[in-house]
């Protein structure tokens, strides 16, 4: 392979990010493994991994990567920041549009940058190689379950912020009764199957969704739900997966009848613009849902739940909804709902967030980056190149050349 110099930016968003693309053991791994790349870490005094745990394995520090052709980050740069001419991995949250990132997406062009997006970074079968799903949903979740226990004067967990890892917060857990609480959980995939762990250490059953809706029980239970369970067919014919995909403007919410029997609800799903929202101001005015607490890990704000009228923050993850007047309200307020809405939940636990990702990084993407692999990865998530926008991206040039 061709000499690489790669270099681990330091996170410049505010509040900056603790997670890293890899860790200082995943670092060496890939040097040991590599004998051409060289990997470079600028110093911060922010990460969940220390300046001094990378020196321990070995890797340098240095302020200035100019000489890294590649730089690997996790969220957004500060435009200041960005450097000509450079390959950058980070979310960039701008191929949806994302008008608050736009002069962003402009100083990425007008630099020359190479801007690979670690969302649109797939399989030839179009699946995600690299996300934080999982921990979005585990983090979330456990959000969930600890608003409960402070809403109600039950019990009292810690912030996931404050556990070191994973194993603290399962024994946390230990302290969680929920009576005979009903929650409900909408989605599948990583976000889902990270929520569900969270659910199950805490010794909560899952039971099927037939069984949630016609059932009582005397502990406290969890369905999750797919999009054929809270959504229909406008016309009656019946649900197929790829045309609500392909056609979500034809479908209409049937969630209320789940909603009507739940006290929790962990909101996991994908949510497209068109799809039917899942709830209603009117549906929480009218007496017959009684959910008090909403764990939205999806975070569609003035989406398909009405509460979530903003994102809250690791430092304050909850606040209240006042469904007769719509508007923010105390977190624990009676005839109020708590909301949870944290859009970076993967930050509360971030050396295993951030482990499981270089994971994900070494199996799939670092063998493209070093040419030992050519499977076209790197190029189907390639929004900028060369001072312009990739063929791929090019619905963006509107947005592009936008007003502020």
């Amino acid at each position: 392979m061709n000499h690489i110099y790669l270099g681990i930016i330091r996170e410049t968003k505010t509040p900056p990010d603790k997670r890293v693309p890899l860790t200082p053991a995943q670092c060496r791994e890939l040097m040991n493994r590599y004998s051409g790349l060289e990997i470079f870490v600028q110093p911060s005094g922010y990460r969940c991994y220390t300046d001094d745990e990378y020196l321990a394995a070995g890797i340098t520090l240095s302020e200035d990567l100019s000489g890294c052709e590649v730089l690997l980050g996790v969220k957004e740069v500060v435009i200041a920041k960005i450097m000509e001419h450079k390959t950058y991995f980070f979310f960039s949250h701008t191929a949806k549009k994302q008008p608050y990132n736009r002069d962003l997406l402009r100083a990425l062009v007008s630099k020359g940058v190479r801007m690979i997006d670690y969302e649109y970074l797939t399989s030839e079968d179009g699946m995600r190689v690299v996300a934080f799903g999982h921990w979005a949903g585990v983090v979330g979740a456990y959000n969930g379950l600890r608003a409960y226990g402070l809403r109600n004067g039950v019990f009292e967990l810690r912030s996931a912020s404050a556990c070191f890892d994973l194993e603290e917060i399962k024994t946390e857990l230990g302290t969680v009764n929920l009576g005979n609480t009903r929650i409900a959980l909408t989605g599948g995939g990583r976000v889902a199957g990270g929520a569900m762990e969270v659910l199950k250490a805490a010794g909560i059953r899952q039971v099927n969704p037939e069984q949630y809706l016609e059932e009582t029980f005397d502990h406290p239970v969890y369905t999750r739900l797919d999009p054929w369970h809270y959504t229909r067919r406008k016309d009656r014919v019946d649900f197929d997966f790829s045309h609500f995909v392909a056609h979500p403007e034809m479908y209409e919410n049937s969630f209320l009848p789940f909603a009507s029997r739940t006290d929790l609800f962990v909101a996991c799903h994908f949510w497209d613009p068109s799809s039917p929202v899942m709830l209603t101001r009117a549906d929480f005015t009218s007496g017959k849902v009684p959910i008090s607490i909403i764990a939205d890990i999806s975070c569609d704000i003035d989406g398909p739940i009405p509460s979530t009228i903003r994102a809250s923050s690791i430092a304050e993850p909850f606040y209240g909804y006042d469904p007769a007047t719509g508007l923010e309200t105390e977190s624990f307020k009676e005839d109020s709902i708590t909301v949870m809405a944290v859009d970076n939940l993967p930050g509360e636990l971030p050396r295993d967030a951030s482990a499981d990702f270089g994971k994900s990084l070494i199996e799939n993407v670092i063998p493209e980056i070093v040419g030992q692999l050519d499977t076209g990865m790197l190029d189907r998530a390639s929004i900028t190149e060369g001072g312009s926008l990739t063929s791929p991206y090019e619905y963006l040039l509107d947005y592009l050349a936008g007003a502020d």
